[in-house]
């Protein structure tokens, strides 16, 4: 049974900064591009980051260019997501996911295969 488990969520102040950690398990992490994704109340889920399988590309919403980094240690089963200079507007439920390791797929809510349950993050201006 596959499992994503995300941590370090928190509440910040703007400008602070957050990793969060997705831990894999029951499934082969080295062969999926690893994702984030975040919900705010009231709005649609979208996606955040995306890391592929052997974490040589990467690609970012553009809110979050050159604050956020997308990392992974496929020996760890484990990705993460540094973000810096955090805003108000970064509050969100941040949910990482595991899907196919296609420039068709990675970033697409609907092509993920396996999805962890969320870590709250909240940003007080």
């Amino acid at each position: 049974q596959v499992h994503l488990v995300e941590s370090g969520g928190g509440l910040v102040q703007a400008g602070d900064s957050l990793r969060l950690s997705c831990a894999a398990s029951g499934l082969t992490f080295r062969n999926y591009a690893m994702n984030w994704f975040r919900q705010a109340p009231g709005k649609e889920r979208e996606f955040v980051a995306v890391i592929s399988a052997i974490g040589v590309n990467t690609k970012y919403t553009d809110s979050v260019k050159g604050r956020f980094t997308i990392s992974r240690i496929n020996a760890k089963n484990t990705v993460y997501l540094q973000m810096n200079s955090l805003k108000p507007e970064d509050t969100a439920v941040y949910y990482c996911a595991a899907g196919p390791n296609t420039d068709q797929a990675m970033g697409v809510s609907r092509a993920m295969n396996y999805w962890g349950g969320g870590t709250q993050v909240t940003v007080s201006s």
